[in-house]
């Protein structure tokens, strides 16, 4: 039997929020489990990400922990950053995405154990 999705969903919430990004990274692969493309669990884990970090996003802010206007710097190039992004997964194939998803995941970790 798999677990609830409804469990995940609340790890990736938390990961999301306690730690400033890394839900993907949960949601992702449960996605594929339960049954979704590379791009399609992408595309959704995006869409459930949003919500989760806005709430948490406004929580920080309402405790001081950062500035809203501060952060709002950030914003223009990383809208064009996921423009690019999108664009450019479009092109690439589900087995290449997932490798490369599974790289970032990589290097990531090495960078946190190392830093």
């Amino acid at each position: 039997m798999k677990p609830s999705i409804y469990f995940f969903a609340l790890v990736t919430g938390f990961i999301n929020s306690a730690i400033g990004s890394g839900g993907g990274m949960v949601s992702v692969p449960v996605m594929k489990k339960y049954g979704l493309e590379q791009k399609q669990a992408q595309a959704t884990t995006l869409a459930v990400i949003l919500p989760l970090t806005v709430i948490s996003a406004a929580l920080y802010a309402f405790q001081g922990a950062y500035s809203p206007f501060d952060a709002l710097k950030f914003v223009p190039f990383g809208f064009i950053g996921s423009v690019v992004g999108v664009k450019l997964t479009r092109k690439v194939k589900n087995r290449a995405l997932k490798i490369i998803f599974a790289l970032f995941m990589i290097w990531s970790g090495i960078r946190l154990l190392f830093r």
